[in-house]
Parts: C-alpha cells; sequence; structure tokens
C-alpha cells in the first residue's frame, strides 16, 4: 500500500503492518524456549519457595501457614542457623580475598613470554576446572585425614599433627586452603586483563625511573580494578554457595563442632534430610538478600577504587 506524500508529491510506499506482526511473532516464538526455561525452572520454583518460606511443609502433606515464624525462628531459636551464617562468612571473609591474591600473583607470572607458559597455563587451570567435584573432595579428605599425606610428611620430621578435617579449630582452614587451590578461573580472567593494558604505561613508568613494584602499584593494579572487581563479585556470590567440598569432608554432618557446617549445608540439612521445606526455603531467602545486600554494597563501594579509565 502506498500514499502521496504532500511536499513532494511523491509516492510514499507505507509499512506492510501485517509483516511486521509476523516478524515479531517469528522473533517471540523463537525465545519460546527461553520464556519456558524462565517460567518453568527459574521464575515459578523461585515464587514458589517464597510462598513455602511462611508455610510449615514437610513435602508429605499441605503447607501450613506459619506468617514470618520461620524468619523469627531463624534468627532467635536456631543457633545451628547461627553457626552455619559464622562458618560461611568466614570462609567468605578469608577465602575469597587470599584466592583472588594468589590468582593475580599466580596470572602475573604467567603473562611472561617464555617458552611453554601455555602448558603452565593450562596445568594451573586443572584445579578450578575439576573444582567442586566429589573427587577433588575426597582427595582433600585424603590429604588432611589423620593418617593422609600431610601428616605423614610431617611425622617424617617427628612432628606430631593433629587430625585436620576432625578439629574443630582447623576443620574450616583445610575447606579454605582447598579454596585457594582453586584459583584457575580468577587466573584467566586476572591474565585477559593484564594482556589489555598498554605496554605505553609501562614505558611511560620506567622512563620516570619506576621499580618493578612500583609499575605493579602504580600502573598494573589501577588498570586491572575493574578485572579485580569482577572477579571479586562472582567470588563471593560463588563463596556463599559452596557446598560440595563440606558435604564430603565433614561427611556431610558438617562437623566436627559445626565448624565446616555450611549456610548451604545446613539448608540441604533442613529441607531434604530432616523435611523442614518451609524452614529450608526462608534459607534460601535470607541467602538471597544477604548476596544480594553484599554485592550492592560492593558496586557502591566501587566508585572509590574502580579505575575504568574514564573517570
Amino acid at each position: 500500500m502506498s500514499v502521496q506524500d504532500a511536499g513532494t508529491g511523491l509516492r510514499v510506499r507505507k509499512p506492510a503492518r501485517r509483516r511486521l506482526k509476523a516478524r515479531d511473532f517469528e522473533g517471540y516464538l523463537f525465545l519460546l524456549p527461553w520464556f519456558l526455561g524462565l517460567i518453568v525452572l527459574t521464575a515459578g520454583p523461585l515464587l514458589s519457595s517464597l510462598y513455602l518460606s511462611f508455610t510449615r511443609f514437610d513435602m508429605l502433606s499441605m503447607p501450613q501457614w506459619l506468617g514470618l515464624q520461620n524468619y523469627i525462628d531463624l534468627f532467635t531459636y536456631d543457633p545451628s542457623y547461627r553457626a552455619a551464617l559464622s562458618v560461611t562468612l568466614t570462609y567468605v571473609v578469608l577465602g575469597v580475598p587470599t584466592n583472588l591474591a594468589f590468582a593475580l600473583l599466580v596470572a602475573v607470572m604467567m603473562n611472561q613470554k617464555v617458552h611453554g607458559v601455555g602448558l603452565f597455563r593450562g596445568i594451573y587451570y586443572l584445579p578450578s576446572l575439576l573444582g567442586g567435584s566429589v573427587a577433588i573432595a575426597v582427595m582433600w579428605r585424603q590429604l588432611f585425614g589423620g593418617d593422609g599425606v600431610i601428616n605423614s610428611f610431617l611425622a617424617a620430621f617427628g612432628i606430631d599433627a593433629p587430625n585436620w578435617i576432625s578439629h574443630p579449630s582447623y576443620a574450616i582452614y583445610t575447606l579454605i586452603i582447598l579454596h585457594v587451590w582453586q584459583f584457575g578461573s580468577s587466573m584467566v580472567i586476572f591474565l585477559a586483563g593484564l594482556q589489555q593494558i598498554p605496554r605505553e604505561l609501562y614505558e611511560a613508568a620506567e622512563i620516570d625511573g619506576a621499580s618493578t613494584m612500583q609499575k605493579f602499584w602504580g600502573v598494573t593494579i589501577p588498570m586491572l580494578t575493574p578485572v579485580i572487581f569482577f572477579n571479586l563479585i562472582l567470588g563471593v556470590i560463588n563463596s556463599f554457595q559452596a557446598f560440595t567440598s563440606a558435604y564430603i569432608i565433614s561427611g556431610g554432618s558438617g562437623g566436627p563442632s559445626d565448624s565446616t557446617l555450611f549456610y548451604t549445608l545446613y539448608l540441604y540439612q533442613e529441607g531434604f534430610t530432616r523435611f523442614h521445606m518451609g524452614y529450608a526455603s526462608a534459607m534460601g531467602w535470607v541467602l538471597l538478600v544477604i548476596i544480594g545486600a553484599i554485592t550492592a554494597l560492593n558496586f557502591w563501594g566501587s566508585r572509590h577504587w574502580v579505575f575504568y579509565g574514564d573517570n
């Protein structure tokens, strides 16, 4: 269909509305699997868990409405919940910065142009590729057990070491060491960031007489702050959701004395061992709020230390 333009006298073809609507329909049709996945696998269970968090639900009978009672019990009547929250915060506060620092150190070394560096990059990335697997957790249990490899090595020097994974004072630190050891993903991201730093900045610093450490703190770190921030956000979120290592090493109990009772492990115990699914749903939503609040706080604080090159 065409109409005559009043100014030029030329006939202008009007857009075919039917054709546009058909194209829109085709686009939505291609997006339909994603929308179905969002509704059925994400949004639906998410809203269901929100409702269940206000109920008593054992998965065998109909949910009974409790209002805010589950949330009240979390913070007032449940010492195990407070222990799980404390253990998880310790794991995040100590594990994430150490993991990032170690990953950055290795990334700087792997950024050198030396023969065979690609092989070493692959070797260092391998632990992260296997990270979260049951096999790695079992291996860690064999390393730090009472008669494990670590204690056998120390015994050769006459050192009588404790059973690291069964001692309340040391068990959490074996999991933190495991977390630090799986630094490969952060290392690869740091390595990509290091390779994007302009060489001219280092040359200018050298002309000014800067030492290697001065170039690192004055050039590398400021230019790498967006990558550090990105790894920090991912590290915090993933650490709050850590589960497999604590479950395998503690035998699913979170022991000894709740020293490895991670938040997600306690949530699993409440939901799938004791069948307190309403209570576990409340724990899940509190965890969501905690992660969201810490992430928002990190974004707010990033204005003061993250350098994007145009600010």
